[in-house]
């Protein structure tokens, strides 16, 4: 028999070890207690960051406002104004890495200036970005403005590993959705996505970077900074999908229509 312990004095923390031998003592009445160990809670702590050029409609601000978070979840909302978005983008990621109040978080939800996410878009992306064999990141879907608006998911995966060719071409999203809600591609937009901290520590800076510019021999090279992020990702290995039960709206400011 082990020692026993003293009795805890008023005020003072005692262990689930002590609770339970004192009820299982004798004359207590209890036959027995146990500890049950949970397996469903986990962290879903958060940092939403938002690139804007300085001014937000209020159609924004109402929905990032009405986002459903988890219960008990830390969540933290960070803004870079009058950054270049890929810019504004690497900026924060760094600035959370360096922080020791939020590097040891666990997801970061990237928000644009002119979405408009749905109330439940974080709480269901990250039930999506665990599922399966769970993923990198997962964005929900939305579209180009303009008369020929195109989803903003990009690439087969099965084509890039039979082929080793990685492609960025818009994916038919009907056709997806009759396979389920899940989409995997190669390539996500920003504007109301979910992405692991760890990815941004796995893959090196500059994560995110606009590409502008004039080749010789080659031509005009023209890619946005997260399709350039997802290109270095992807031929590391990484994994991206869109939860096509996200529907984010594509707010064109000057005309006041949704795409």
């Amino acid at each position: 028999m082990g020692a026993e312990r003293a009795p805890a004095q008023p005020g003072q923390m005692v262990g689930v070890d002590q609770v339970v031998a004192a009820m299982d003592s004798p004359g207590r009445g209890f036959e027995r207690v146990e500890l049950l160990r949970g397996s469903t809670y986990r962290d879903s702590s958060t940092i939403i960051v938002i690139p804007t050029r300085g001014t937000i409609d209020y159609r924004v601000v109402q929905r990032i406002q009405n986002l459903v978070s988890p219960m008990n979840q830390k969540r933290a909302i960070l803004f870079a104004a009058g950054h270049e978005v890929g810019r504004a983008y690497d900026a924060m990621i760094m600035q959370i890495l360096a922080d020791p109040n939020l590097q040891s978080w666990k997801y970061v939800l990237t928000l644009e200036d002119d979405n408009l996410p749905p109330a439940d878009a974080h709480i269901r992306l990250l039930e999506s970005i665990e599922w399966g064999p769970k993923w990198d990141a997962m964005s929900g879907i939305y579209f180009t403005k303009g008369d020929h608006a195109m989803p903003m998911a990009y690439g087969d995966p099965d084509e890039y590993q039979r082929t080793g060719v990685l492609d960025f071409r818009p994916r038919d999203v009907v056709a997806a959705l009759q396979r389920g809600n899940i989409m995997p591609v190669n390539g996500i937009a920003m504007g109301c996505a979910l992405w692991r901290l760890d990815l941004f520590r796995q893959i090196p800076p500059p994560w995110f970077v606009t590409v502008s510019d004039v080749v010789p021999g080659q031509g005009a090279a023209l890619m946005t900074q997260d399709l350039y992020f997802c290109q270095q990702a992807r031929k590391a290995g990484k994994r991206f999908a869109v939860d096509l039960r996200v529907k984010v709206g594509h707010l064109d400011t000057s005309t006041g229509v949704i795409y």
